[in-house]
């Protein structure tokens, strides 16, 4: 595809000529068979703790966004993939240095040529957000879209770092729960559920 035509279809909202783009589901979720999976959310409270090499010990190490990593000593150095649903400046982008982008947000007239055309590119399927926001009653975060991806793989073990449902706020931003369009009690008790259900999912 050209970037004239990416633009077509972005503005046009031509999904499946967007979906060409993408790597497919079925390939992505085969890439974590087997393996480790740190998942680092931005909680503040992440920063007052040691796990960054725990974080940086997994096989594959996902940030979400803009990824902040105030130390080592908390957050790592490793991002192997960027779960993205916001617009990433060229600076953050260059720090950050993912191997892999993944698409999260259903708004598509934010996704840029250089995110699309980048190596291993995912586009996350519009249905699958929908019906995670049906099942939590709200738009789902980042976060809890990934979660919900990574369980449907054949993992060996997902983590959960800097997940704590806005209780301590975000690093990436100064707005309270209030401010954001989602239910972190929501996602926290569909978390706990699916920790119950799936031994493989840890929060810590």
């Amino acid at each position: 595809m050209t970037r004239l035509g990416f633009l077509i279809a972005r503005t046009l909202r031509d999904e499946p000529a967007l979906q060409r783009l993408s790597v497919p589901q079925a390939d992505l979720l085969a890439e974590v068979a087997g393996k480790t999976v740190a998942l680092v959310g931005n909680a503040r409270a992440l920063a007052e703790g040691h796990a960054g090499p725990q974080i940086d010990a997994a096989d594959l190490v996902i940030r979400i966004n803009r990824a902040p990593q105030p130390s080592p000593q908390s957050h790592g150095t490793r991002t192997d993939w960027l779960a993205l649903a916001t617009r990433l400046p060229q600076a953050e982008r260059d720090r950050i240095a993912p191997r892999r982008i993944l698409w999260m947000s259903p708004k598509r007239k934010r996704l840029d040529w250089q995110t699309a055309t980048s190596p291993g590119f995912y586009l996350h399927p519009l249905p699958d957000y929908r019906a995670l926001a049906q099942l939590i009653g709200a738009p789902p975060t980042t976060g809890a879209m990934m979660i919900d991806l990574l369980a449907r793989s054949d993992l060996a073990r997902l983590d959960l770092y800097g997940f704590d449902f806005f209780a301590s706020l975000s690093l990436s931003g100064r707005r309270t729960a209030a401010q954001v369009p989602h239910d972190f009690k929501g996602e926290s008790a569909w978390v706990g559920q699916l920790m119950l259900a799936d031994r493989r999912i840890t929060r810590h």
